[in-house]
């Protein structure tokens, strides 16, 4: 590990912010909260505790890495949510934003399922996307070009158990 770039107790405090803002910002309807696996299921967990009002929680799974340390633009879809996003608020919770590619199929596909909205809250953007999706509504962090690991993220499926984001190279 290289560096650590956000401690835990920063992480901790930022996750409560977000939670304040989107309880703030969903005050009425149902929301579904979407978590993008496997990399954001730990801020996940920390940001729906957070978020105090009712919330339903599901899953979507993506993989556009494999083992390597760049998006292969290759997107594949290796869950579907079971729940009807008809009629709901959809928050879509991602780990990390690299060059956008996943985000971008993805809600394609959400957004043909008639939510009442449709919105994006990453932990880390990278800011590399030649456009930010119009969904992006919540960011915790401006992340550094760097591969990081730890709370959630990984490479190779290590370094998740992290309680802190570290720069891998």
């Amino acid at each position: 590990m290289k560096a650590v770039v956000f401690d835990e107790r920063t992480i901790a405090r930022r996750v409560a912010e977000l939670g304040a803002e989107i309880t703030a910002a969903y005050p009425t309807g149902d929301l579904l909260v979407l978590g993008l696996l496997k990399g954001s299921f730990i801020f996940l967990a920390d940001l729906v505790r957070q978020i105090e009002r009712p919330v339903q929680v599901d899953f979507i799974v993506a993989s556009s890495y494999g083992a390597g340390t760049t998006s292969s633009g290759n997107v594949r879809l290796l869950y579907d949510p079971a729940t009807d996003l008809d009629g709901k608020h959809v928050l879509l919770v991602e780990d990390i934003i690299d060059t956008g590619k996943t985000l971008q199929r993805l809600m394609s596909l959400l957004g043909a399922r008639r939510p009442r909205s449709l919105a994006i809250c990453a932990l880390l953007d990278k800011r590399l996307a030649p456009e930010p999706p119009a969904e992006l509504r919540f960011v915790g962090f401006d992340a550094p070009p760097a591969f990081l690991v730890g709370y959630g993220l990984d490479h190779a499926e290590n370094y998740r158990h992290l309680p802190f984001i570290g720069d891998l190279e």
